[in-house]
């Protein structure tokens, strides 16, 4: 049963477990040192939940990797204390700290798809920390995990860890992580934007697991987000940062109702965008009665669209239901078994090595992961102008000079040339993808969750990006996408996808604000809201 929400003020009744005191974190810059994190002090108490909110270089991460008394390579911790269940970690050795990450400290990644190791089974990594550090035979190990996957609702669980990353969705295997994180039953569980890659259904089921886990166990957790209507689901407090400062804290239920600072208030903007609707027009890509497999089990059955030119297409569905597959067989990288897809009224063929460079230049993909798609190895200018010179065979001077047009075009200084993808932001490194895929000149643009990794603001930018470039170079856009607001934000008609085949399609007006397909109006039903006690609505109708 899930448990209640509890009083969403600041709570007093568990112990102390977690005590930051004017914590500063540097980082190397070229030699010189420079704060990320510059005196922030936060305590936390067994059963508590903290939301930690902020955009992009706010120092959310940081400050959650330093309560494992852990920073990433180039930074260091330059004063303050780290305190956990009355241990400063600071002062510990690294071997004791190792033996205390894992088991009584965990921590929940972001990308789950960087995380996972892609050539061990899923659950071997599931197991390892609780067998290595948690004393757990591998038969125990491997019950807790099933156990673990049952109780995150991943389809299968007595044999979904035999998988490897690759052989599941991002929302599974996001999931999975959590289990893994959970396995060993820790005090204190740090989780950095759990959620962000889910889609609104799942990301339900992930929100009442983790309250679940703290409520039923007396754990103690920090939750980093950019979204304040997912935290206010779990947090009894939150605390907004902003380039390394404390902005605002406040009980959660103040903190939604009556926010202090200005920037506090302008963290959900994306929420207020909305794209005019625009007269229709022919299609430029079609497909139609499209199947594809996975081995022998079908992905997507009798699938048919039009794409009208110079529109976005947006493509919503839960974890699983065939969008970023649909995505791969449109690009060719995943041949469809049977069906048509046309571009421009010509048909393609179904693997992209029997296409022509003409038809391969025509759909361009842009990843939801920047960190994934981009090679850490490669400049700014190696990525971007690679694809100039495949396509337009320009090399030298006359390349960089291309690199930097696209690069003011997506909004990034020309200097950015020479940077590696560590060097970027987030936001920048999306923006690099962008800039790499607008350098084929395509007629389409596949964008595949390019906003979901991202705070609300960098969403903002990115989605305000992407529609000045579809009015002034005219290009259309296949938007697959799991949040609402963003559809809201940057679509003219909405496909939504289940289990591989489409249940409703037409103009975003009409699929948004008259849901004719029960599935439709359960993703509706499962947007958050800016109401700490939504999530209890979601799960007493469900």
């Amino acid at each position: 049963m899930i448990s209640k929400r509890q009083d969403t003020g600041t709570r007093q009744t568990g112990e102390l477990l977690l005590d930051i005191r004017n914590l500063v974190v540097e980082a190397d810059n070229s030699g010189a040192w420079q704060p990320i994190v510059k005196g922030i002090s936060l305590s936390l108490r067994r059963g508590e939940v903290l939301g930690l909110i902020g955009e992009s270089g706010a120092g959310k991460s940081t400050l959650g990797l330093a309560a494992l008394g852990f920073t990433r390579p180039g930074c260091r911790i330059a004063g303050g204390s780290v305190s956990f269940n009355g241990v400063d970690l600071l002062a510990e050795s690294e071997n004791v700290r190792r033996k205390i990450r894992g088991t009584r400290i965990a921590y929940v990644a972001q990308s789950a798809a960087t995380a996972f190791n892609p050539a061990h089974r899923i659950i071997d990594q599931t197991v390892e920390c609780a067998m290595r550090l948690g004393g757990l035979t591998r038969q125990e190990a491997e019950a807790q995990a099933r156990a673990l996957y049952a109780e995150m609702q991943l389809p299968d669980p007595d044999t979904i860890g035999e998988r490897y990353p690759h052989q599941v969705s991002g929302g599974q295997l996001q999931r999975a992580m959590t289990a893994m994180a959970m396995i060993c039953k820790p005090d204190l569980i740090v989780f950095d934007e759990p959620t962000t890659a889910l889609d609104v259904t799942t990301q339900v089921e992930v929100l009442a697991s983790v309250r679940r886990i703290v409520t039923d166990h007396n754990t103690a957790a920090l939750y980093i987000t950019h979204d304040l209507a997912v935290v206010a689901q779990l947090a009894h407090r939150i605390m907004v940062l902003r380039h390394g400062e404390l902005v605002e804290e406040a009980a959660t239920e103040r903190m939604l109702s009556d926010p202090k600072e200005a920037y506090t208030r302008s963290l959900w903007t994306v929420r207020n965008l909305e794209k005019p609707q625009e007269a229709p027009t022919e299609p430029i890509l079609r497909i139609s009665h499209v199947d594809a497999l996975y081995g022998d089990f079908k992905v997507l059955e009798d699938i048919c669209l039009d794409l009208p030119r110079g529109r976005t297409l947006a493509v919503v569905g839960e974890s699983g239901s065939g969008k970023s597959t649909l995505a791969r067989v449109i690009a060719g990288l995943l041949p469809a078994v049977s069906g048509t897809i046309s571009l421009d009224g010509t048909p393609l063929a179904s693997s992209l090595k029997q296409r022509t460079a003409g038809q391969l230049r025509g759909i361009q993909m842009i990843y939801q992961s920047a960190d994934a798609a981009l090679n850490p190895r490669h400049t700014v200018m190696d990525l971007v102008g690679r694809t100039i010179t495949l396509h337009d065979g320009l090399k030298g001077q006359a390349c960089a000079r291309r690199v930097a047009e696209l690069l003011e075009m997506v909004e990034l200084s020309p200097g950015h040339i020479t940077s590696f993808p560590s060097e970027l932001s987030g936001g920048q490194k999306q923006r690099v993808s962008i800039a790499r895929a607008i350098a084929a000149d395509p007629d389409v643009f596949v964008c595949d969750e390019i906003t979901s990794g991202l705070d609300q603001l960098v969403q903002e930018q990115i989605l305000k990006l992407m529609l000045n470039l579809q009015k002034n170079l005219g290009k259309t856009y296949m938007f697959i996408t799991h949040d609402i607001a963003t559809v809201n934000a940057i679509a003219d008609d909405v496909v939504v996808m289940q289990r591989g085949r489409i249940v409703q399609q037409g103009p975003k007006q009409e699929v948004l604000a008259s849901p004719t397909h029960p599935y439709t109006k359960s993703l509706l039903a499962a947007v958050p809201q800016m109401d700490p006690r939504w999530l209890d609505g979601v799960l007493n109708d469900s």
